[in-house]
């Protein structure tokens, strides 16, 4: 099983909602407003030099990064910047490309979570470069990540098996193992479960928020019970107001 990292980035390349891309490219474009960008090609760096197995996600998370950077240097305004870059790898849909656009997602949500933090006058402890300590780490919060996209999943209820059959039929033209197909399915079949989701957030500071923007990456929130879900979520999270707030506005999510 390649890992839940690959898993993670399928999701996203397939995409469990429309706005789902367009929420990542915003918030890319929001931390580099912010001047956190550095940080998390930083981060994104360091995830490229720790998985060199066999050289492919080390490899296409290389090339991904050097095409990204090297289109800034050359027109850091053109086609909608740093943000529309980023959207068009995700919708690239490159099988061999996964690993690289979950780690990268990873990165994204961690500096997400830390900016959303300070904003809010907390003090963090971590930085976005604690991301990348090790591969089993990432893996770790790669998991909690699908968790909460899967949870978010079935807001408007137990999903069918028609649209169970839909995220897992996408995530095996992705070329994901049967293995990994399984554990999603499994996932996806079961019943809504925030109480353990919650416990989960428990692994560091920031998860709380990367959990909350997660979620938002899984569902489009615009129905009652979508809204009532995230709302439910932030709480349970204990997410201060400020947090959920700069989030969204981050994102793209209308409050």
């Amino acid at each position: 099983m390649a890992g839940m990292i690959d898993i993670l980035g399928s999701l996203l390349q397939r995409g469990m909602t429309q706005s789902g891309n367009t929420r990542v490219s915003n918030t890319v474009e929001s931390q580099n407003a912010d001047g956190s960008l550095g940080d998390i090609l930083g981060s994104l760096g360091s995830l490229l030099g720790g998985n060199s197995a066999g050289g492919t996600g080390a490899d296409n998370l290389t090339g991904m990064l050097g095409g990204i950077l090297g289109k800034l240097a050359d027109n850091g305004a053109a086609a909608g910047g740093i943000g529309a870059l980023i959207g068009s790898v995700l919708g690239g849909g490159a099988d061999s490309a996964k690993g690289a656009v979950g780690g990268g997602a990873l990165a994204v949500l961690a500096s997400l979570a830390l900016n959303a933090l300070k904003n809010a006058g907390q003090t963090p402890q971590q930085d976005v470069q604690a991301l990348a300590s090790n591969e089993e780490a990432m893996d770790d919060k790669a998991k909690i990540i699908v968790f909460a996209m899967i949870n978010a999943a079935k807001a408007d209820g137990e999903l069918g098996k028609e649209e169970i059959e839909k995220i897992v039929g996408k995530l095996g033209s992705d070329g994901l193992e049967a293995s990994e197909k399984t554990y999603i399915e499994k996932h996806l079949q079961g019943p809504m479960d925030t109480d353990s989701l919650v416990s989960a957030a428990q692994t560091d500071e920031t998860m709380p928020a990367q959990i909350y923007a997660a979620s938002l990456l899984a569902i489009e929130v615009d129905t009652d019970s979508e809204r009532a879900y995230m709302d439910e979520l932030a709480t349970a999270l204990e997410l201060d107001s400020q947090v959920v707030a700069y989030i969204k506005n981050s994102m793209g999510v209308q409050a």
